[in-house]
C-alpha cells in the first residue's frame, strides 16, 4: 500500500537550487528565419487553373493550393457525398469547389470516344469604319443590312450564315469599325477560325485597321485580306499592299502567306475569288468539331425582348445544343425554351459552328459568356448562384483596393467633379461599349460613374434613380420614353440623351463634360503698357500721406484694369508684382484702359519707377478642357 500512489495533483519535487553566474556570455548566433508569407486576395484573383471532367479530389487540391480536408467539407456543404480522395468529380462540381475557394477555372474538354466531323468555317469581318464590312456580306447573302443601319455604320455584332455558290456554307461574324466597339472586335476574333479584314483601296491602312490586326493575331486565327472599293478612281490597292506589309502582314505577293483579294461590294466583281480564298483556307485548316455530347457555345450578343425575356445569341463550338436542356450562361441559368436560327424559324437542335438565338434565360447574359449544359435545375442553380458569389466578391476586393490606394495629404490633388450617367441600350454587347467608350472620356477633372447599366427602354425605376443621385440617363437605340415620362424628366431636371449614333452621342456627352469641368485656374497677360514720363507729387499733408511717383503710360496691348494683379518688367526681368492703387486718365478715374490710350498708374508699395519700363496687367482666368474627336473616331478629353 505504501507503493499507491495518491490520486490528485503531484507536489513538485523539492531540488537543490544552483546559483547561476552573472558573467555576461555573447548572444547565441541564431539563423534568421523568415516570417511565413501570407497569401493576398489578390493573387488568389489572378489564379487560373485547369479544370476537366473526371477529375479528383486529390488534382483539384494540388492545383488550387487549398488542403484536401477542406475541398471535401464544401463538397459535404453543397450535398454530395464524399467517400475517398480519389473520388472523381463532374466538371460543375469541381468549379463549385474552385469558386468557393475563390479561383477562377477554365473549362477543358475531351473529345475522346466522340463523334468528331467536319464543320463549316467562322468567319469574322473587321476593319476600320465605313471601309464597306457590311456592304461587302450585303453582296455575299443578297440581302441589305447597311440601309438599316442607323447612320450606315454597324453598331451592332452580327452572326449568320452565307450559302455559298459552290454549295459549302460559311458562319459570318460582322464586327463594327467604330473606336467606341473594341470589344466587340475582340469577341468575334476570339470565336472566329478566320479573319477577313476588309481595307478600303482609297483610304488605306487606319487606326481601326491595325487594332483590328492585333486583334486577330492576339488570337492567333489566319488572316484573308479584302481590298474593297476597288472600282472607286482614287482606289490603289497596291499602296495597301505595301502599308500592310509595313505592319509585319506577309501577303503572297511579296513572299507571305496571307492571301489578299481586290474586291467591290458595290459592282460586286471579286466576290468568287473571295470565296475561294474562305474555302482553301478553311480547307488547310481541317475544321472539325464534337457533334454528340454536352454543347458548347459561345454568346456572341444578349438582349431583352418584352415578349420573350432575355434572348441570347451564341454560336456552338462544340457539340449539339438540345432545346429543354437546362444551361448556365455567365452567372445566369435557365431551361433552354426554344432555339431560333438567324432567319427566325424555330430548331429542336443546333450543331458546330451555328449562330443560333436561346430563350428561357432566367437573366440577361454578358456578351462573351460561355454556355455550359448541365444535367439539372437544381445543378443550374447552385451553379449558377456560386458564380454570382464569385462575381460579387471579385467586385468588392477590385473596389477596396481601388479605395486603398488614396493620395496622400501633402500630394496636390487637383479639383474634380464625378458625373453620375445611366447607360441603356438596344443590346447586352452594346450597352458594355457605350459605357466602356463614355469611362474613355474621364479626365483628371471629371469623373464619368455609371451608376447603373442595362438592356430595354428607359423606364420609371431609371428616371427615379437619376432623381435620386443627380445622373445624366443615356439611350442608345432605344425607343422614346413616353410624353408623361419626359415631361417629368424635365420638371426634375434630367437631362435624357437618346441617340442611334454613337458619334452623337459621344459628341454630346463629351461636350456636356467640358460644361461640368470646373476648369484650371490660369494667370495671363491681359494687357501691356510702357512707362513714357514718372511724374511726382510733393509737399502732401499729412491727411494724404508722403511724396507719391505717378507712372505716365501708353497701353501697347490688350487693356489694364485696376482691380487686376500688376508686375513691373525692366529689360525683361520681373522686379514687382502688387496690386494697382491708382488708374486715371485725363485726371478722372477709371476701371480699365484700353489699347493706344494713356493712362496714370499707382502701384502699391512701388515708386521706384523708370522711363522705358514695361507694365504688365494679369488676369486669372479658367481654362476649360477641350472635347477632341479624331477621323478615325477616337475620341478624348484635353486638359
Amino acid at each position: 500500500m505504501r507503493n499507491v500512489e495518491p490520486l490528485g495533483l503531484k507536489a513538485p519535487k523539492r531540488e537543490k537550487f544552483i546559483k547561476r553566474d552573472n558573467k555576461s556570455q555573447p548572444p547565441v548566433e541564431a539563423p534568421y528565419v523568415p516570417p511565413r508569407l501570407q497569401k493576398s486576395t489578390k493573387s488568389l484573383l489572378d489564379k487560373t487553373i485547369d479544370i476537366f471532367e473526371g477529375m479528383t479530389i486529390l488534382e483539384l487540391a494540388k492545383r488550387s493550393g487549398q488542403s484536401v480536408s477542406t475541398l471535401q467539407s464544401i463538397l459535404v456543404n453543397v450535398g454530395e457525398k464524399v467517400d475517398s480522395e480519389f473520388d472523381p468529380l463532374s466538371i460543375d462540381l469541381a468549379e463549385l469547389v474552385a469558386m468557393e475557394v475563390g479561383i477562377n477555372v477554365r473549362r477543358l474538354h475531351s473529345n475522346e470516344g466522340a463523334e468528331i466531323l467536319p464543320r463549316p468555317p467562322v468567319v469574322t469581318v473587321m476593319g476600320h469604319v465605313d471601309h464597306g464590312k457590311t456592304s461587302l456580306l450585303d453582296s455575299l447573302r443578297q440581302t441589305s443590312v447597311a440601309a438599316k443601319e442607323a447612320g450606315g455604320i454597324t453598331q451592332h455584332l452580327g452572326a449568320f450564315v452565307v450559302a455559298m455558290q459552290s454549295g459549302a456554307s460559311i458562319t459570318f461574324l460582322d464586327t463594327p469599325g467604330h473606336a467606341a466597339f473594341s470589344a466587340m472586335r475582340a469577341r468575334g476574333a476570339a470565336v472566329t477560325d478566320i479573319v477577313v479584314l476588309v481595307v478600303a483601296a482609297d483610304d488605306g491602312v487606319m487606326p481601326q485597321t491595325l487594332e483590328a490586326l492585333s486583334h486577330a493575331k492576339a488570337a492567333n486565327v489566319p488572316i484573308v485580306v479584302a481590298i474593297n472599293k476597288c472600282d472607286k478612281p482614287a482606289a490603289d490597292p497596291e499602296r495597301v499592299k505595301r502599308q500592310l506589309a509595313s505592319e509585319g502582314l506577309l501577303i503572297e505577293d511579296m513572299g507571305g502567306d496571307v492571301q489578299v483579294v481586290e474586291v467591290s461590294a458595290v459592282k460586286k466583281t471579286g466576290l468568287d475569288d473571295l470565296e475561294e480564298c474562305l474555302l482553301l483556307q478553311a480547307e488547310m485548316m481541317v475544321l472539325k468539331a464534337r457533334v454528340d455530347g454536352p454543347a458548347q457555345a459561345y454568346v456572341v450578343e444578349a438582349r431583352l425582348d418584352r415578349g420573350r425575356g432575355p434572348l441570347a445569341t451564341a454560336i456552338v463550338k462544340a457539340g449539339t445544343l438540345v432545346c429543354g436542356q437546362h444551361v448556365v450562361v455567365g452567372s445566369e441559368w435557365g431551361r433552354i425554351r426554344a432555339i431560333r436560327d438567324m432567319t427566325g424559324k424555330l430548331t429542336e437542335k443546333a450543331k458546330p459552328a451555328m449562330p443560333v438565338e436561346i430563350e428561357g434565360l432566367k437573366g440577361l447574359p454578358m456578351a462573351g459568356d460561355d454556355i455550359v449544359v448541365v444535367e439539372s435545375e437544381e445543378r443550374a442553380r447552385m451553379l449558377s448562384a456560386g458564380r454570382k458569389r464569385k462575381f460579387e466578391k471579385d467586385r468588392l476586393t477590385k473596389i477596396s483596393e481601388g479605395r486603398a490606394e488614396i493620395p496622400e495629404p501633402s500630394e496636390e490633388v487637383p479639383k474634380w467633379v464625378e458625373m453620375p450617367v445611366i447607360v441603356k441600350a438596344d443590346v447586352q454587347g452594346t450597352v458594355q461599349a457605350v459605357t466602356d467608350a463614355l469611362r474613355s472620356l474621364n479626365s483628371p477633372q471629371v469623373f464619368v460613374n455609371a451608376v447603373h447599366v442595362g438592356v430595354g427602354p428607359i423606364s420609371q425605376s431609371d428616371l427615379d434613380l437619376a432623381q435620386a443621385c443627380g445622373a445624366c440617363i443615356v439611350g442608345f437605340n432605344v425607343k422614346s420614353p413616353p410624353s408623361s415620362m419626359s415631361l417629368a424628366a424635365t420638371q426634375a431636371g434630367i437631362k435624357i440623351f437618346l441617340h442611334r449614333v454613337i458619334y452623337h452621342l459621344l459628341e454630346d456627352i463629351g461636350n456636356l463634360i467640358v460644361e461640368k469641368a470646373p476648369g484650371t485656374s490660369e494667370t495671363q497677360v491681359a494687357g501691356e503698357a510702357e512707362v513714357l514720363n514718372i511724374f511726382e507729387l510733393k509737399g502732401r499733408s499729412k491727411a494724404k500721406g508722403a511724396d507719391v511717383k505717378i507712372a505716365g503710360c501708353r497701353v501697347l496691348d490688350g487693356h489694364v484694369t485696376r482691380s487686376s494683379t500688376i508686375r513691373l518688367l525692366r529689360s525683361g526681368e520681373v522686379l514687382f508684382e502688387g496690386s494697382c492703387a491708382s488708374l486715371k486718365r485725363e485726371k478722372q478715374d477709371v476701371d480699365t484702359v484700353k489699347k493706344g490710350n494713356e493712362c496714370g498708374l499707382m502701384i502699391h508699395d512701388w515708386h521706384d519707377f523708370k522711363v522705358g519700363d514695361i507694365i504688365q496687367c494679369l488676369e486669372q482666368v479658367v481654362r476649360k478642357p477641350k472635347f477632341i474627336s479624331s477621323e478615325s473616331g477616337a475620341v478624348r478629353i484635353e486638359c
